[in-house]
């Protein structure tokens, strides 16, 4: 039997966002990461949480997300009703990062239920079954969005926002950037530097023109199927173009892009 080896998550710094991770769990500070799509939120947890050694509850959070997604719920089998815990409960009770991604998608009455575990209470009330959890030493709250898709009726509540001390990602740098899509897809350095100034010629073309910017994720993904064998054309086309429109002027724009560094 082949039993594969779990190489560690990968992550290049990109200031000192580990640091300050770090010092924020020794000193049990909730923190909040804003940055847009794809540009290595989600990898930066899980490589702290490696890093540090906790395990990393995520919940992606949505419009139907409910305090009871979160915490927990009654539930029951053949023995009666039992009580089963959430990911944010779980990690308040055993330690560990609760990391709930694109927070702001979450209804406000649930993040509620953060208020009392983001201040130097640090405590988990459980009105269904009456308990409040004193949050283990090694739990750490973590919460991240995309300022690009705040608006008036889809925002943080200050009363919220203000519990966390914040870190603001952006895409990296093209040196970086290129260095993380070879890493993660061992494609040769020249593709690589001809898809991170694709990307950088996307990233400057206007709101009106396309609403988000291709992330650092797409590139990968194009990368790989190069790697595959695939056409650097049509490997873009597929990760990228079409990932990021369906109107047909936005697409021949694109696709014009493309053909500029990779032909069909």
């Amino acid at each position: 039997m082949n039993i594969k080896i779990q190489e560690p998550v990968y992550y290049l710094e990109q200031n000192n966002e580990k640091k300050l991770f770090k010092a924020a769990a020794e000193m049990n500070l909730p923190i909040l990461i804003k940055g847009p799509t794809g540009c290595g939120k989600t990898r930066f947890i899980e490589a702290m949480g490696e890093e540090l050694g906790l395990k990393v509850y995520t919940v992606v959070c949505h419009d139907d997300l409910s305090s009871a997604d979160l915490i927990g719920r009654h539930l029951i089998n053949e023995d009666g009703t039992y009580w089963q815990d959430g990911p944010l409960t779980k990690a308040v009770r055993e330690g560990g990062i609760c990391y709930l991604d694109e927070i702001i998608e979450a209804r406000k009455d649930t993040t509620v239920v953060l208020h009392s575990l983001a201040d130097y209470r640090r405590v988990l009330p459980i009105d269904r079954t009456g308990e409040v959890i004193q949050a283990h030493p090694d739990f750490m709250l973590v919460v991240s969005y995309n300022p690009g898709y705040q608006n008036v009726l889809k925002g943080m509540k200050p009363s919220t926002k203000q519990r966390f001390i914040s870190l603001s990602f952006s895409y990296p740098k093209a040196e970086a950037e290129i260095e993380v899509v070879i890493k993660e897809s061992s494609v040769h350095k020249d593709i690589a530097t001809k898809l991170v100034s694709i990307a950088g010629e996307i990233r400057q073309l206007s709101d009106s023109e396309i609403q988000e910017a291709v992330s650092t994720r797409l590139l990968i993904y194009a990368a790989k199927l190069i790697s595959k064998g695939f056409n650097p054309y049509e490997a873009c086309m597929h990760s990228i173009v079409e990932s990021l429109s369906d109107e047909d002027e936005v697409l021949e724009v694109l696709e014009k892009l493309i053909s500029l560094h990779f032909t069909n």
